[in-house]
């Protein structure tokens, strides 16, 4: 039986009076809401102005009919949030492979990380398009600004990760992570983590093992065995594909300085603005792919299961013609060249050429 009486402090708000406790801090600081929807509508005009009320408003207003975390997901997230993400910064949304998982059945989703917020928002629009049930997400605390940041994450579904502990507390907080992993997919509620901890800053997808680990800490006290701890996780990987990336220039150059300085040392509120970058700005066509789940053999190890998430994370990401054409570029010939017939390469090119060649 699973004790959500253990993780209070890290899962997302479940009963009724938590949620309309948060609802009601929210309604109270209605300004938090309206900050949102400048950072979705940024432009000082008239439209604009129209376009902030307008969410502000259904937002508000949608908050009396939020009672659970899964409310508020299906309400205002997916009824209001990231429509306004997608009409504002997205040629087009599409999805592919849901058609292999079941409603009855929760799955634990890994993908790869290029956004805070929008990689698993998406992954529960579409869950959510093909009458899927939604899920529950993995974020670090360090992304909780403040008491009304952490009501609207935990509103929708958060579980908070504490990173900066100190190395016995941390493990402690490892296998209670363990716990409640495994006992909430157990009890039927399908959960979604990146594949490593922080976004890939250099385009390389790569799932830690450490990920993997993690789940069979606590299992593997009580005596079960790894292959049935990941058989009972069903693992379906997932690949997250955006033609345009808000945040790459800045993702280079934490990158740059990773390489050169051996550290990068974020600044304040950095994660802040990454985050609204990544709501506001341009992504073109957006495309997640659902795997198989990693249920068709007895798996021994924690480097085989991430081996296998990363082989079909590879094998589905969607290549845009960004991609190809940067191939061809940094290659130094045309190859490629039917991948991105009438792709505006001069204009690609002139949103790096004000950078340093490193960055570049």
């Amino acid at each position: 039986m699973f004790d959500r009486n253990k993780f209070l402090d890290i899962e997302p708000y479940f009963d009724e009076k938590q949620c309309n406790e948060a609802c009601a801090r929210i309604k109270a600081h209605p300004e938090i809401i309206y900050a949102i929807a400048t950072a979705l509508f940024p432009v000082s005009d008239e439209d604009a102005y129209e376009k902030r009320k307008m969410f502000t408003g259904a937002v508000i207003s949608r908050l009396d009919e939020v009672h659970s975390y899964d409310d508020f997901q299906k309400k205002i997230t997916v009824g209001v949030f990231l429509p306004a993400v997608l009409s504002n910064s997205a040629d087009k949304f599409t999805f592919s492979g849901l058609d292999k998982l079941s409603p009855d059945t929760s799955y634990l989703f890994i993908s790869n990380h290029r956004d805070i917020v929008l990689d698993c928002a998406l992954l529960d629009l579409a869950l959510f398009k093909s009458g899927l049930p939604l899920c529950e997400m993995a974020i670090g605390d360090n992304l909780l600004a403040n008491q009304l940041i952490e009501d609207i994450f935990k509103l929708n579904g958060a579980i908070i990760v504490k990173r900066d502990l100190p190395f016995r507390e941390k493990y402690l907080e490892t296998i209670r992570l363990s716990e409640y992993f495994v006992g909430k997919i157990e009890s039927g509620k399908s959960i979604w983590v990146a594949q490593k901890s922080g976004r890939s800053k250099d385009g390389k997808d790569v799932t830690h093992p450490s990920i993997i680990k993690m789940l069979y800490l606590d299992r593997k006290r009580e005596g079960v065995s790894f292959a049935d701890v990941i058989k009972t996780c069903r693992i379906v990987p997932v690949a997250v594909s955006y033609e345009y990336d808000p945040n790459d220039i800045s993702k280079a150059r934490e990158e740059v300085a990773t390489i050169s300085k051996g550290h990068y040392e974020k600044k304040k509120n950095e994660d802040v603005f990454s985050m609204i970058r990544g709501l506001r700005l341009w992504k073109g066509n957006i495309h997640i792919s659902f795997g198989t789940p990693l249920t068709d053999r007895a798996y021994t190890s924690a480097e085989e299961v991430a081996a296998e998430v990363d082989r079909q994370i590879h094998s589905m990401y969607r290549l845009c013609d960004t991609n190809w054409f940067s191939y061809d570029y940094v290659s130094g010939n045309e190859d490629n060249r039917d991948k991105y017939e009438g792709f505006d390469s001069q204009a690609f090119l002139s949103r790096y050429s004000h950078l340093n060649s490193e960055v570049r």
